[in-house]
């Protein structure tokens, strides 16, 4: 895809309020899937889903690694369908996050540094992702290693680095727990 059909897809997603399948890893079986809140000159912002359909956090893209965005897959039939099993058991939106954002305003805002500030302001952790670890702003992350818990890192890089980040979701909460339990580290 064009980068000119990608944000026209993330578009009409967040227009319709449907879901979509975004590839922004090197591999086809690797992808986020979620409802576009919003998209900036270089982000685009989802509500994410996991696997089981469940809302598992938001999700800032940047728009120049994402290959591909697809929508009314059969794979997006059935998580809708799953999505529909969670929200009539109780356990679609565990973290609160529809509640969250609807009283926030990402529309014409850096999406990226309205996220930092919101994992400062809020003390959260966030997952970082880089085209090094996709595995004149600098940010000093602390690293693990969850098969080495052994020792912390700190590991700094440039805001212009950053290819997605994740908060406020089980990615970003079983990270603050292992950080607090293990390093005593503060989150």
């Amino acid at each position: 895809m064009s980068p000119t059909e990608i944000k026209e897809a993330l578009l009409l997603s967040q227009q319709n309020g449907t879901l979509v399948e975004v590839y922004n890893f090197a591999d086809d079986d690797t992808f986020n899937v979620g409802f576009v809140l919003a998209t900036d000159q270089s982000f685009t912002l989802l509500l994410t889903l996991d696997w089981d359909a469940k809302i598992n956090g938001l999700t800032a893209i940047r728009l120049t690694s994402i290959r591909q965005v697809r929508a009314q897959t059969d794979y997006l039939t059935t998580v809708a369908y799953k999505s529909q099993v969670a929200q009539a058991h109780g356990y679609f939106d565990i973290w609160g996050l529809e509640a969250y954002v609807a009283t926030q305003d990402y529309q014409h805002k850096p999406l990226l540094l309205t996220l930092l500030h919101d994992a400062v302001d809020h003390h959260l952790p966030v997952v970082v992702g880089t085209a090094k670890y996709k595995g004149t702003i600098k940010l000093t992350l602390h690293y693990y290693n969850e098969h080495d818990l052994s020792s912390l890192w700190e590991y700094e890089i440039l805001l212009a680095q950053i290819d997605y980040l994740r908060l406020r979701g089980s990615q970003g909460a079983t990270t603050a727990a292992i950080l607090r339990g293990v390093f005593d580290t503060p989150v």
